[in-house]
């Protein structure tokens, strides 16, 4: 199944950065949630071929180290919201719509370094005791050196749920949508809660609908900015759909075979529902 963001399969994480002088490096240069990236020969989007921006004209403001892509030691810098390189053919895109433009391999990289140096910006002081971090030597991770207290990269778990009632399934538009886009439900996942326990709580809040028969199809990282998206099937019993219009401004149920207009392919939202399809043409959910 088709899910973007994942880890490629020859990277390998690495906290321990390498010393210096040492060969062939790539970084994911970030301002405000923007890709630094230059068009190839071909039309690709290339990245900077460097352990960090300063070649362009730009200084980080903080930067972390990857790991290995192939032979590559990668990082990420970011670098301040108004920052431009003095380099000519460098511009920034948001990550979104970089999606089928960049090697999917550095894509899914992108996103994983996104994520870590929007950790590292919000985890800069103690929560506990406000005094400023230092990077962990033993792991990914910060550390107060006041109170000692140790900080994770953090990862925020989230539900998504197709609905099924027969060939039916049920979508439902958010108030900020684009127009006439339809979605699968979706919720955070609460303390003390598992997994199946926040689908059926999640299904019953938004659309008023008893799920029953959870069962998981695929899981995203999502680094908007750090979620790990859940995707699950789930049936309902028969009842008449009531909305949150908090969540929810319309839900629906459609035929498998007669969909509106259906979010992003590089959603999960969107895999679930073409997993869906496949199930109701082939009787698997994958190909």
């Amino acid at each position: 199944m088709d899910v973007v963001f994942g880890w490629p399969q020859d990277y390998q994480s690495l906290h321990a950065e390498p010393e210096s002088g040492e060969s062939r490096a790539l970084c994911f240069v970030f301002r405000a949630g923007h890709l630094l990236v230059s068009q190839g020969p071909n039309g690709d989007m290339l990245l900077p071929e460097m352990p960090d921006p300063s070649a362009l004209g730009l200084d980080a403001v903080r930067s972390h180290y990857l790991g290995t892509l192939g032979d590559l030691h990668t990082y990420v810098a970011e670098v301040e919201p108004q920052a431009e390189a003095s380099a000519p053919g460098w511009e920034w895109h948001h990550m979104r719509r970089l999606h089928g433009a960049i090697d999917p391999d550095l894509y899914a990289l992108a996103g994983r370094a996104l994520q870590l140096i929007e950790w590292e910006r919000t985890h800069r002081f103690c929560g506990v005791c406000g005094t400023e971090t230092v990077r962990k030597a033993t792991e990914r991770a910060r550390e107060c050196p006041g109170c000692k207290m140790v900080y994770y990269p953090k990862v925020t778990p989230v539900i998504m749920a197709l609905v099924k009632r027969g060939r039916q399934i049920l979508l439902a538009r958010g108030p900020h949508f684009a127009p006439g886009v339809v979605s699968v439900l979706a919720g955070f996942v609460e303390p003390g809660e598992t997994l199946e326990q926040c689908v059926k709580r999640e299904v019953f809040e938004e659309v008023g609908l008893r799920a029953r028969n959870v069962r998981y199809v695929a899981s995203q990282p999502w680094p908007f900015p750090h979620s790990l998206m859940i995707g699950f099937f789930a049936d309902a019993d028969e009842g008449d759909i009531r909305i949150d219009p908090v969540e929810i401004a319309e839900a629906n149920w459609y035929d498998i075979t007669d969909l509106p207009k259906l979010p992003a392919k590089l959603s999960l939202a969107r895999v679930l529902i073409e997993a869906a399809i496949r199930e109701d043409r082939t009787g698997s959910v994958r190909e």
